[in-house]
């Protein structure tokens, strides 16, 4: 078994890095350490990244197909071998981001003004996306089952945007959630985009399951998910879904080729896609077993000094989602303390539509990972 390091320290800065060089766009100070975009400090797998120089040194790099070479295949052999799921490579769809395909699929199969549920708190992107389309976003909170049924049951609402598994919160849904899900979305006639971009980071004792479990042979449904997240490599772009009906999918494929003109995809994502998908399993298994070390130390740190948080890991990703209501700390002035005299960047909670909380980034090497949760520890010790 190959030993990976991951706690090699990459500095990121000087690359026009979002989390790293952009701080200051968001939090309004440069030179923060930063725990915010959902992006990880680590580098790509060296097999994606053997594969990729493999790219570069043929040299060409003209129009490329992504029905053509391997990219579906691998696909298929990554559903089949990690989620026990047999998928039809006919019905795999390119586009170049995951939000960049909700965006066509809300085109698609809604009109301004209509209703799309999601679940809170929600992805920002989430809300960009349906606002930015003048379609109305209809919050309802994670697991609260009357709550939608209530929303997907109104007139206008025409889809049911599912994270899965969930961002912010980390939570993977379980085989019932998933099957009442699809009852409903059924019987009130409404389309599900389910959006699975952290699907492979899911943790021991929990499992995922694909969307494509439990959707019919035809209707408006699809997956979106991309294996940028996983494998580290969003700015390669690039990602796929999963759409079932025949017509919808063909639909999908013309808007992207001719009134989007994205007939060609971008071949060093392919060639990442690939490698990731044939070869590098055994590094994402042993970075989910390191990341889930940072999840617990964020845990200890935090249930040792305060206790009644009784924090716990999330079921998947890298994100840790932090209830911090019982301590009655203002969001403003936890900021205030982060950013002035800790020098973090840290996601409050408001940006997902829930103050009382922040977002950790602990994709990153452990000596980071403790620099943020006692910056955390500090703040909120002078205000509690």
């Amino acid at each position: 078994m190959t030993t990976y390091d991951f706690d090699l320290t990459v500095d990121r800065r000087g690359t026009a890095c979002v989390q790293w060089d952009g701080v200051a766009d968001r939090f309004g100070v440069d030179g923060l350490l930063p725990f915010t975009i959902s992006d990880m400090d680590f580098p790509s797998p060296p097999q994606v990244l053997d594969a990729l120089r493999e790219r570069l040194a043929h040299g060409v790099f003209g129009y490329t197909d992504w029905r053509l070479g391997d990219f579906r295949a691998a696909i298929r052999e990554w559903y089949a071998s990690r989620y026990g799921t047999e998928l039809d490579p006919e019905r795999i769809v390119y586009g170049p981001s995951v939000l960049n395909q909700l965006s066509q699929l809300l085109r698609m199969w809604t009109e301004p003004g209509d209703g799309v549920v999601v679940h809170t708190p929600t992805y920002d992107g989430f809300r960009k996306a349906v606002s930015g389309l003048g379609r109305e976003l209809r919050g309802v909170p994670v697991g609260d089952a009357e709550a939608l049924e209530r929303e997907l049951a109104r007139d206008d609402s025409r889809v049911l945007l599912l994270c899965s598994p969930h961002n912010p919160t980390g939570r993977v849904w379980t085989e019932g959630e998933l099957r009442e899900m699809a009852r409903l979305a059924e019987t009130y006639g409404v389309a599900v985009i389910s959006d699975e971009i952290h699907a492979d980071f899911v943790h021991q004792g929990y499992r995922h399951l694909p969307w494509t479990r439990f959707a019919g042979e035809r209707g408006r449904w699809a997956v979106i998910t991309s294996g940028s997240k996983t494998f580290n490599f969003p700015a390669l772009t690039g990602s796929y879904g999963i759409v079932g009906d025949p017509e919808e999918r063909a639909a999908f494929v013309r808007r992207m080729e001719t009134g989007e003109g994205l007939g060609s995809p971008a071949a060093l994502s392919l060639t990442a896609h690939i490698a990731a998908y044939r070869q590098a399993g055994e590094w994402l298994d042993a970075l989910r077993a390191y990341v889930a070390g940072n999840l617990s130390l964020v845990a200890d740190r935090l249930n040792r000094e305060f206790p009644v948080l009784g924090w716990t890991p999330p079921q998947a990703g890298y994100l840790a989602w932090i209830d911090l209501r019982a301590l009655g700390v203002p969001d403003e002035a936890l900021q205030r303390e982060l950013i002035e005299r800790e020098k973090v960047a840290i996601m409050p909670g408001g940006v997902y539509g829930a103050p009382g909380f922040v977002r950790l980034n602990v994709g990153c090497p452990r000596v980071k990972a403790e620099q943020g949760v006692d910056a955390l520890v500090r703040a909120l010790t002078r205000l509690t």
